[in-house]
């Protein structure tokens, strides 16, 4: 039933959002250039590999080195836009079409982190990642990794469908109010760079 109806409702909503794909598509070729879509390397269902798809949101802003800037000084007021509006994520239905995610799940975190997990934080991965999920309607980027990871094995161990409805009205709400869209001192999530010794894993 799951899978059924993220086809069905990815499928719906790609159709009936083309218009608004194409607009958004336009404005980040005119505002932030080519690349229109930024894709990563990112760790999916039984920890495979595959490539999510987002509007890019950032520059290619570089310092004297040719290194990227911080985040903080490429994502322009056009790319926050996108980004508390969720639109940045709207590509992803292509994702979750082709079976790579879900609608509802843990997110995909890119592959550098594999290494980083305890074995219990592994377990997210025992679902398809989602467009939105538990630790997505609890805070978004605004808490802690122990506390996302936390809202991700509770959801891997109670995922009832009636639930994933109940996640998908709770992100409906949570990005009409615009909430937990940046971590505290950052633009963007902070790099998760694995447990110290003695540290909640996320149980």
């Amino acid at each position: 039933m799951k899978r059924a109806f993220d086809v069905l409702v990815s499928a719906a909503a790609l159709v009936a959002l083309a218009p608004v794909l194409l607009l958004v598509a336009l404005l980040v070729r005119l505002r932030l250039g080519s690349p229109v879509f930024f894709r990563q390397r990112r760790i999916g269902w039984k920890g495979a590999e595959f490539d999510i798809l987002k509007f890019r949101t950032m520059t290619d802003a570089r310092d004297a080195s040719g290194a990227h800037l911080p985040d903080g000084d490429r994502l322009t007021p056009f790319g926050r836009f996108l980004r508390r509006t969720s639109l940045d994520e709207l590509p992803e239905l292509l994702n979750v079409l082709r079976g790579e995610m879900s609608l509802v799940g843990p997110r995909p975190l890119p592959v550098i982190y594999r290494d980083r997990y305890s074995p219990a934080q592994w377990r997210r991965h025992e679902v398809r990642p989602g467009l939105t999920g538990w630790a997505q309607v609890n805070g978004r980027n605004a808490t802690t990794w122990q506390e996302r990871f936390a809202h991700d094995l509770d959801y891997v161990d109670r995922h009832p469908f009636r639930r994933d409805l109940k996640i998908l009205c709770m992100t409906v709400a949570a990005v009409l109010r615009r909430e937990g869209i940046e971590a505290e001192g950052s633009a963007t999530m902070h790099e998760f760079m694995g447990n110290e010794p003695g540290a909640d894993e996320g149980r």
